[in-house]
């Protein structure tokens, strides 16, 4: 008896310490993730059907898990970690972000359902870049590792 209970004592220890070490790799790899970086400016009603419609859930989303929303006003000087985005006139402008690389972009808000579409793709995208995909096969090899 006191041999099983070392055993599993044993595989428990295992098992924390793997999901330890998933969590410190999963938080690294998310210090740098993806972002959803959405160009407004104020009096845009795009912006503001935007902000009715998608904003508020937005966060709840595994799209917005996996890339948060983060607004921009073009009439304010453009962060410096963006400097290499092009910005446009053109309000919203949503820009998918990685690692300071842009992923792809949705000019304007084309409504509830398109947004989400558009959004599904540059996802996608984004999983295939190299940087999301990454992530993705990392997280699923602990998993299986840890199963």
């Amino acid at each position: 008896m006191k041999l099983a209970s070392k055993r599993y004592i044993s595989e428990f220890f295992s098992h924390v310490g793997l999901f330890g070490a998933m969590f410190v790799a999963l938080s690294f790899s998310s210090a740098r993730a993806a972002e959803l970086v959405m160009f407004e400016q104020a009096g845009c009603a795009w912006c503001e059907a935007f902000d009715r419609e998608i904003a508020p859930i937005y966060g709840k989303t595994e799209e917005g898990q996996r890339a948060p929303l983060r607004r921009v006003d073009i009439d304010r000087q453009v962060p410096p970690d963006l400097d290499s985005i092009e910005v446009e006139r053109l309000t919203p402008l949503f820009v998918l972000v990685d690692q300071g690389r842009e992923i792809g972009r949705i000019r304007g808000y084309p409504g509830e359902d398109h947004f989400w579409g558009l959004l599904g793709v540059l996802m996608k995208k984004f999983d295939t870049s190299g940087t999301g995909g990454d992530r993705t096969q990392l997280f699923e090899k602990m998993v299986r590792a840890a199963g």
